[in-house]
């Protein structure tokens, strides 16, 4: 059910962004839902294996090029996804941001209280 909540969650946030960003069109609320369904399994499977081909670019300048790694998730997302289009590699660095935030904010709200049993 976490789980579910979360893709949710993540769609909504792909809404709100394509709503904001100039350069990011989402045809409705099931294709947001398919962006977030596929970049979960992009973050599952491919992200791993970028960071490990890139390590040493990902050392060199301290993690930034992660955000880069973000990008491509993003823009791979965009090739796979019929309904969700990026114009260019900078809105889908901003993009990959900005999702990271909203995450984090929207994901805040379902943590329990473990000090309230």
């Amino acid at each position: 059910m976490n789980t579910f909540l979360k893709i949710l969650l993540t769609g909504v946030a792909v809404i709100i962004l394509a709503n904001i960003l100039p350069g990011v069109n989402v045809e409705g609320y099931l294709s947001a839902v398919i962006v977030a369904i596929v970049i979960a399994f992009l973050n599952m499977f491919v992200r791993p294996l970028l960071i490990f081909f890139t390590l040493p670019a990902t050392l060199v300048t301290f993690g930034l090029f992660l955000f880069v790694i973000n990008a491509i998730i993003i823009l791979l997302a965009d090739k796979l996804v019929d309904g969700f289009a990026v114009s260019g590699f900078f809105i889908a660095l901003l993009f990959s941001i900005l999702l990271s935030i909203f995450r984090s904010a929207l994901f805040s709200l379902l943590k329990d209280d473990k000090n309230l049993d």
